[in-house]
């Protein structure tokens, strides 16, 4: 998986796309892309989404 701090990349190949916490399908190069990033007992979580709708329709909200 692509590390969501690291410089956009514009040749991601789906195998190696973050996938969707909602609904499953691999976010490549999208712009409607959203990541959510939170601590949990000292450790960093993150969940990545297509879009506000899929971020919306998530039920795991931290």
């Amino acid at each position: 998986m692509v590390d969501p701090t690291s410089e956009h990349v514009e040749d991601v190949s789906e195998e190696d796309a973050p996938v969707c916490s909602t609904c499953g399908d691999a976010i490549i190069n999208e712009s409607t892309h959203r990541v959510v990033t939170w601590v949990q007992d000292s450790t960093a979580e993150t969940r990545h989404f297509c879009d506000d709708v899929c971020h919306e329709d998530w039920g795991g909200r931290p």
